[in-house]
């Protein structure tokens, strides 16, 4: 035999040497993997999983669909609430500041508008649908500041 030959044979005893080392390392590995455990239950593990992961994809999209609609619900619910007081009488001094007009608003600017005129005689009350932000009904001056400061 020459010396390439040893070589040869060096080089292929320490690649055996190294995949035998390799797969007990694997073997160990595997083993301990399964420890306790048989291939059934790991696979029961793994389909279990399989499982939870499609509960909670369901549960998300069962979430995604609630929100949607809350968000719906809450775009037509009353988000903006304005009031303006004023003296209605300005001229003859009656009625101080007591006279309001209040703005109840939905983020789509629908709702209602309530005014209230204050004398020493009396009080009257007057309410007024709003659509987009407006009224079919005229408006005061004070109506339509509290619907403008809703609005921002």
């Amino acid at each position: 035999m020459i010396l390439s030959d040893y070589i040869i044979i060096s080089i292929f005893t320490a690649i055996i040497l190294t995949l035998s080392i390799w797969l007990f390392v694997i073997d160990r590995r595997i083993k301990k993997l399964l420890s306790g455990k048989n291939a059934e239950s790991l696979e029961g593990v793994i389909g279990a999983l399989g499982e939870d992961i499609r509960a909670l994809i369901s549960s998300q999209e069962r979430t995604s669909a609630y929100l949607k609609t809350a968000e719906e619900r809450l775009k037509k619910s009353i988000q903006n609430v304005e009031m303006i007081r004023f003296n209605a009488f300005k001229g003859n001094g009656e009625g101080g500041n007591q006279s309001f007009a209040v703005a109840f608003l939905s983020e789509n600017g629908d709702g209602a508008v309530i005014s209230s005129l204050y004398t020493r005689d009396r009080v009257n009350v007057f309410a007024k649908p709003i659509k987009d932000f407006t009224s079919p009904f005229e408006m005061s001056e004070e109506e339509r500041e509290a619907i403008a400061q809703a609005k921002r």
